[in-house]
């Protein structure tokens, strides 16, 4: 196959009879398993061109990978080809613009330890193996997130490879339109990003790192623990964000726990998080150190790979006490077989994210409080189908008290998943998809009609 159909790429290209085929093939999320046709590494712009227009030449279908990290795989797929840009992963700060351009396979960790080590933060994602494209245009959540904006709110200019091979630039008075599409519905919908600038935020010291516990917690632990939070998050200052939630693991139980950057000194951040002192059983860590010190140890608590079923809503009111019993009851229950850890997770937003109105980007749901995931993580495989149907049989609750999914925690089984990841932009989204890409040539399970 590989001397057959791909003997015209001057790209490294992988193909089922490769010894590294296996390995190369693998998403972060281990449940996920597809058998692309070939996996085309590209290094610079040039290869992406070349790898659209062969794969369009041979009619097989493509999918884009930066990091690999989209929940459903929807960077993968089977008999498809996959052009992975994780090699054009350059950097280039700007210090008069105080701007920084990066590649478009540039990852979390990569862009961190670059930008950092010069004495600036980044409103960037947690996992430092995730693509900081696929991160960005489908908004970008981080603990950033309320003192700077999301993700795509820093983008300022993004070089995309179009389904003809062409490099088009988007920026506010260039293509326009597609510049506001890519700013939260950007991901593998119109073509591959090859180059983005993002704003740099101001420069900073150090932050306070900040890890909240409730070990071995009642009901009515976690109960106050949620409805601690819903208040808190609507209130507190933008300089402070956290995500956490309700966990139910083989080796701790159940317990409450929520981790975060805040950007005041370790005595402003207790004033921040008075309420959750004042919970019984509160183990309050607080750590005043360097931005990468402390980017670079939530980092090293994720694992190279997961298997995994999880998805995220928003929230944007709040839950009368039985609402969160009932979100607590979900978390209390019986593991499904093989399950590891259980839980619902939220992940805090306001602040800046809130500044920007709903139709001046495509991330739609701006005045959420906070995203409200449930999820499942286990070892096997063998036990997968236990735990989907543990997450989606559960899901349905949360669905129905909350409004609109977030794109990058997405869901395969959403329905209407075009409303419920885009709300009310979802038109002018069609509009640009047939603009730039009328034959819908960057295609996946849910990507824009």
């Amino acid at each position: 196959m590989k001397n057959i159909v791909f003997c015209n790429l001057e790209s490294k290209v992988i193909t089922q009879e490769d010894i590294e085929y296996e390995q190369a093939r693998q998403e972060w999320n281990r449940s996920i398993q597809k058998y692309p046709i070939a996996i085309v590494y590209c290094e610079n712009t040039s290869d992406v061109v070349e790898a659209i227009l062969y794969a369009k030449k041979l009619f097989i279908p493509i999918r884009i990978r930066s990091g690999g990290h989209n929940y459903e795989g929807y960077s993968t797929g089977n008999q498809v080809v996959v052009i992975d840009i994780s090699k054009i992963n350059n950097a280039n700060i700007d210090y008069i613009e105080n701007t920084v351009t990066v590649g478009g396979g540039i990852n979390n960790s990569q862009l961190y330890n670059y930008i950092s080590k010069q004495g600036y933060p980044f409103p960037g994602g947690a996992c430092p193996t995730v693509g900081v494209s696929g991160y960005s245009l489908g908004g970008g959540w981080g603990y950033s997130s309320r003192k700077f904006g999301l993700g795509c709110d820093s983008l300022l200019e993004v070089e995309l490879v179009d389904y003809k091979g062409n490099i088009l630039k988007a920026n506010k008075n260039i293509n326009p339109d597609l510049f506001w599409a890519l700013k939260g519905a950007g991901g593998g919908n119109f073509g591959v990003v090859v180059s983005m600038k993002f704003r740099l935020p101001p420069k900073v010291d150090k932050v306070t790192y900040v890890q909240i516990y409730y070990p071995n917690a009642s009901k009515e632990i976690q109960h106050e623990f949620l409805n601690t939070w819903q208040t808190w998050i609507d209130e507190v200052d933008e300089n402070i964000n956290l995500n956490g939630g309700l966990y139910n693991t083989i080796d701790d139980g159940v317990y409450a726990y929520a981790r975060g950057i805040s950007y005041k000194n370790v005595e402003e951040t207790q004033k921040f998080l008075e309420p959750f002192y004042n919970i019984q059983g509160a183990k309050i860590y607080l750590q005043y150190e360097l931005f990468l010190e402390v980017v670079n140890k939530i980092a090293s608590g994720y694992p190279p790979y997961e298997h995994f079923k999880s998805t995220g809503r928003f929230v944007n009111r709040y839950y009368k006490s039985r609402e969160i019993s009932n979100l607590v009851d979900i978390v209390n229950q019986n593991r499904p077989k093989g399950s590891i850890l259980t839980a619902v997770n939220i992940y805090g937003l306001g602040g800046k994210v809130k500044d920007v109105g709903k139709c001046d980007s495509a991330y739609y749901y701006r005045d959420a409080n906070y995203i409200l995931l449930i999820q499942s993580i286990w070892e096997d495989n063998l036990y997968k189908k236990e735990n989907v149907d543990w997450v989606l049989e559960n899901f349905q609750y949360i669905y129905d008290i909350t409004e609109g999914s977030y794109i990058n925690f997405p869901l395969f089984q959403l329905v209407n998943y075009e409303f419920d990841y885009y709300g009310e932009n979802v038109c002018r989204l069609r509009k640009v998809k047939e603009k730039y890409d009328p034959y819908n040539i960057f295609n996946f399970p849910q990507s824009i009609k």
